[in-house]
């Protein structure tokens, strides 16, 4: 299967790099010539746009920041659909809302295109590690078409349902972090308040039964959320808003989770 993948940032980049090792045929595209630059050294072809790209792959992932990118990066002037053939796919591995992937499948779908939304969750070091969970909505046979190319950097792969159903899940994944993110600092918290390290608390807890991926960070940045506020505050409050957003929609009732994910914005100056 021929690949093209759009989106050479932090996370994008390792992703692209494992698909290329792994031996797959790879053609990239990048808004800046310099994102292009490290993969010099590579098998990989570059493109001039994304419709160039798109006339190279059999399989397009895309790996750019928010909706609005997506969108223009597939239904733009020389966008994915512009140089796509029927039968192609589009793996969109951006977390955006979910009506976002289910309308540009719609789009995609009028071409003979499918679309599937599959957003990541690992960061750079799951992706150069190969160990990237991916949560995958659309058609069966379009995610099995795509899962060797998947295996390259993840592990595991999970076909959650009908398209927007992995950006439901990675949305609900990443407000679930968000709030015990909230837990954890204030837990350490209380601790300082009663007489305790925080440092020993944290190396206690660390090694328990409350042990938690949110209180690793906090332990790491030396019990703040400044550093992470710096570099995920913003998003971890556009996933919180769109999570809100989607509950409400719904009319059901988000519960203490949501409480606690928008206690942590607070204690990073993003309230919603």
């Amino acid at each position: 299967m021929r690949v093209g993948f759009i989106g050479l940032g932090s996370q994008g980049g390792p992703m692209a790099r494992r698909i290329i090792e792994a031996g797959h045929p790879t053609t990239l595209w990048a808004r800046r010539p310099a994102s292009l630059e490290p993969y010099a050294d590579t098998a990989a072809d570059t493109a001039e746009s994304p419709a160039a790209l798109a006339e190279k792959s059999d399989l397009v992932c895309l790996c750019v920041v928010g909706d609005a990118d997506v969108r223009e990066v597939i239904t733009g002037e020389n966008g994915i659909l512009a140089g796509i053939a029927p039968g192609s796919i589009i793996a969109v591995h951006s977390t955006v809302h979910p009506d976002t992937c289910r309308d540009l499948a719609k789009t995609a779908a009028a071409q003979g295109v499918e679309l599937i939304d599959a957003p990541v969750s690992g960061g750079g070091p799951g992706a150069a590690a190969g160990t990237l969970l991916v949560m995958v909505g659309g058609a069966t046979e379009a995610v099995e078409r795509s899962r060797p190319i998947f295996e390259s950097y993840a592990n595991p792969i999970v076909h959650l349902g009908d398209v927007g159903a992995g950006q439901v899940t990675k949305l609900l994944n990443n407000l679930l972090f968000t709030a015990n993110l909230a837990t954890a600092k204030s837990a350490l918290d209380l601790g300082t308040s009663l007489g305790l390290s925080q440092e020993r608390l944290g190396q206690v807890i660390s090694n328990g039964t409350a042990n938690s991926f949110a209180l690793g960070r906090i332990v790491d940045a030396g019990g703040t959320l400044d550093r992470l506020a710096a570099h995920a505050g913003d998003l971890l409050l556009k996933d919180v808003s769109l999570v809100a957003a989607l509950a409400a929609a719904a009319d059901v009732t988000p519960g203490i989770v949501l409480d606690a994910a928008d206690a942590t914005l607070g204690f990073m100056d993003r309230s919603r």
